[in-house]
């Protein structure tokens, strides 16, 4: 059995995972809307990977006995004034994602339970690279965006992006 405390965070990391892929969803359609077909398939496949977190989390609370609660996923609230914004929004929120991801590390650390740092490893790897996929991102914006045939190869690139799932085992 999971410690209560570290049960609710996990069980709240899933409402945040479907959060993030609602919240990316909707940077998609805003990229979509402005023409940036590569922005919004990056975006895409990005909701995606946040999807199956969520499914992950879900199958690591069923695995230990624990029920599933879903909450209400709230309606993203971001300003999207231009596609840099966006992707600095994107940035700020992986940043906050891997805060929570840390707190329930340090949650499973706190009581010792190793079997749920151990699945959480995987996370921590993951928002390193989530991290540094989206400084990525705006440094290229920010080098190449403002040029419109810089940013059609860009957007071109990240229109190849395809989606591969996670490869975790519980």
């Amino acid at each position: 059995m999971l410690d209560k405390n570290v049960a609710a965070l996990l069980n709240q990391q899933v409402n945040k995972e479907f959060y993030s892929a609602y919240l990316y969803l909707d940077f998609s359609n805003y990229y979509y809307d402005q023409g940036l077909e590569g922005f919004g398939n990056w975006y895409k496949v990005q909701a995606q990977e946040e999807r199956d977190h969520a499914m992950l989390f879900i199958q690591y609370l069923q695995n230990n006995g624990e029920r599933v609660v879903l909450d209400a996923i709230e309606k993203p609230n971001v300003a999207m004034t231009s596609p840099k914004t966006v992707l600095e929004e994107g940035l700020k929120h992986e940043n906050y994602v891997t805060s929570l991801i840390h707190a329930i590390y340090d949650a499973a650390y706190s009581c010792k339970d190793f079997r749920t740092m151990q699945f959480l490893d995987w996370f921590v790897k993951e928002q390193g690279e989530e991290e540094t996929n989206a400084d990525n991102l705006i440094k290229k914006y920010s080098l190449f965006g403002e040029d419109p045939r810089s940013l059609y190869m860009l957007d071109s690139e990240l229109g190849s992006r395809v989606y591969t799932a996670p490869s975790l085992v519980l």
